[in-house]
């Protein structure tokens, strides 16, 4: 009797087993398909990704009155030893971003350094090159004396009326004649904070409220009368909830800026997308008409494809990340607002991207070259999507 009831525990063991393990594979199995029925509208083994002739983005986008260009996360250093990177990004960009963070350009309250800025602006002066800086005011990226200002009880919102001003006036001034374009206030909009205007709980809005916005381009305005004024935002690109919100808070503030004469002259689209979000063109394309009806310029300041989450298959991998580009940027060139393309960062080895690896490990490649600098389908995609923009 008792053996023959362990017996039947041993089966009833086995048989949960069993049943555990075709759950738990079914349940993976369904997650599988749902990834792949996310990207399978991106993936197309088919896909015809050709392009004529062998000109460089630069040349392809100025042909439509377009600007391509990129910002050289790997520093000033970098380029000016590396002479075979120094040759492609000459040959593929007519944009260069110089990061104007605080941390780096502002140490102390009384320290500027522009060492690095400096080279980059002489470079694109030597390369006929137009140059760009970003961000002016943002609330990440800032020093400890910043911090530590922001934090203590006495600041008084004169102090950090007077740190801002002086901040934005001391580098535009600088760069005045030298620079095509500004980012002057980035980041503003966070919907998930609840305010009914859409920004984001920063210490500059606490401190100064939502005209921050407003004296930051002011300043910027009076410190250079010539150069491109943008406010650069993220997050507009997918089909979510979360993106849809910061449109509608996104236009909403320059609506706001607009009407009370704030010399905003241009939106900044950074588009870090994602190879497993969808698209929906028709909400992008709205968008864009939107931000164009107030009179307003478009850049895309920051274009990059995460591949995180894609398939580990790097065919199958650049296809999509490729797709993405093109499907993305086929919508946007349409906007006739749209006058610039640049990517954040210029080649898979120096992506910000690798601070959120993938979990297998296996390198990244959001970007247009890889890490040998040769072209991939993503630089396919977007001389495609050049190729076929109307002319502005």
């Amino acid at each position: 009797m008792l053996k023959n009831w362990k017996l039947f525990r041993r089966r009833t063991f086995l048989l949960g087993l069993g049943a555990f393990a075709s759950t738990v594979f079914f349940a993976a199995a369904t997650k599988r398909f749902s990834f792949y029925k996310k990207v399978q509208a991106s993936y197309d083994p088919k896909r015809d990704f050709s392009v004529v002739g062998n000109a460089s983005l630069r040349e392809r986008a100025a042909v439509k009155g377009l600007t391509y260009g990129a910002f050289p996360s790997f520093g000033y250093n970098t380029l000016s030893h590396d002479k075979q990177l120094q040759s492609i990004f000459i040959q593929e960009c007519g944009f260069i971003v110089g990061g104007f963070y605080w941390s780096v350009t502002r140490p102390s309250a009384s320290t500027f350094h522009f060492t690095e800025t400096d080279s980059f602006a002489q470079f694109a002066s030597e390369h006929q090159m137009l140059f760009r800086g970003h961000p002016l005011v943002w609330h990440q990226e800032i020093p400890q004396w910043l911090i530590s200002k922001f934090k203590d009880l006495r600041t008084t919102s004169k102090e950090i009326q007077n740190i801002l001003i002086n901040h934005v006036s001391t580098i535009v001034k600088r760069y005045a004649g030298r620079i095509h374009s500004w980012d002057v206030v980035n980041e503003a909009i966070e919907p998930k904070h609840g305010r009914s205007d859409g920004l984001q709980n920063t210490p500059w809005l606490k401190f100064l409220g939502p005209d921050y916005i407003d004296l930051a381009f002011r300043t910027a305005r009076d410190a250079d009368p010539k150069a491109l004024l943008v406010y650069n935002g993220d997050k507009f690109d997918h089909d979510t909830p979360d993106d849809e919100a910061r449109r509608i808070a996104t236009l909403k503030l320059l609506e706001t800026l607009k009407s009370k004469g704030t010399p905003v002259q241009a939106l900044g689209m950074q588009a870090h997308l994602f190879g497993d979000k969808p698209l929906n063109q028709d909400k992008l394309r709205a968008f864009l008409s939107d931000v164009a009806s107030l009179g307003l310029k478009i850049l895309i300041t920051e274009l990059d494809v995460a591949d995180n989450e894609l398939p580990r298959d790097i065919d199958v991998r650049d296809r999509i990340v490729a797709s993405v580009y093109e499907d993305y940027l086929s919508v946007v060139l349409d906007e006739p607002a749209v006058i610039a393309v640049i990517t954040w960062g210029f080649s898979d080895r120096d992506t910000w991207l690798s601070r959120y690896p993938r979990s297998d490990g296996i390198p990244l490649r959001p970007l247009l070259f890889d890490s040998n600098l040769q072209r991939k389908l993503a630089w396919k995609a977007i001389a495609r999507a050049f190729d076929k923009a109307p002319k502005r």
